[in-house]
């Protein structure tokens, strides 16, 4: 039985929210430092000058396609046939450095075990690929936590497609629903979907968290728990 699942009967506190859905990169996870670091890899082979994890921590959102043209076009240009030859090369190096460096945010073990602990059903929406999402969530432990993962291939659209999201939801099968996300593409992907979002700035000056449809901003994960469980959170419609 998933942890969500036994969890659910030993509720105690009443949720505003009953689902939560994450985005992972950037949300849940600081996972710059290994793209980064694939990036560099893919770079030093191209002959062009590594990029900083600063700079590539704008290029996120979108999935490993659009980060990896980014990150071209950001150092010298990003032809289709350059994209073809060394695309490959970033994503083998990935795959096996998925979690040298990167790491879940602090609070967010303790966080996710006190949702799950009153009740509220947790599902993951990311624009990261099935395969590189699986072996993630199990070197961080949170293989068992989500009773629904959607990845950027799961469906036959990613964000700011509303589908996916509105797919964890549906999973997910509890409701009323709100999502957590860290970037303008989670915003989009949220408002499309009719969803409150939360933006999750971890570490400071995120231009997502100055957005008017955000309901809220969180630097902490405890402050997450207050909001869905308690009475600080705005009222999902």
């Amino acid at each position: 039985m998933n942890r969500y699942n036994a969890d659910f009967r030993a509720s105690t506190r009443a949720a505003r929210y009953r689902t939560v859905v994450f985005d992972l990169d950037g949300t849940l996870a600081d996972t710059a430092p290994d793209l980064a670091a694939s990036i560099n890899v893919m770079l030093q082979q191209m002959r062009r000058k590594a990029l900083t994890v600063e700079q590539l921590r704008l290029f996120m959102g979108d999935g490993v396609h659009e980060l990896v043209r980014r990150a071209m076009a950001a150092s010298g240009g990003c032809a289709e046939d350059l994209f073809a030859s060394h695309y490959p090369v970033f994503l083998d190096h990935y795959e096996n450095h998925l979690a040298d460096h990167s790491h879940a945010w602090p609070g967010v073990t303790d966080a996710l075990q006190a949702l799950l602990s009153s009740g509220v059903a947790l599902a993951l929406c990311t624009n990261k690929l099935e395969k590189l999402t699986i072996p993630f969530l199990e070197r961080l432990g949170l293989e068992d936590v989500f009773a629904a993962v959607i990845c950027g291939d799961t469906l036959s659209t990613c964000k700011p497609d509303p589908a996916p999201l509105l797919e964890a939801v549906r999973r997910a099968a509890r409701s009323p629903a709100i999502f957590v996300g860290d970037t303008g593409v989670d915003i989009a992907t949220a408002e499309a979907a009719g969803l409150p979002i939360v933006i999750a700035d971890m570490i400071g000056g995120s231009p997502a968290a100055l957005d008017p449809r955000v309901q809220a901003v969180i630097s902490d994960f405890s402050m997450l728990v207050d909001l869905v469980l308690g009475d600080k959170g705005p009222v999902s419609k």
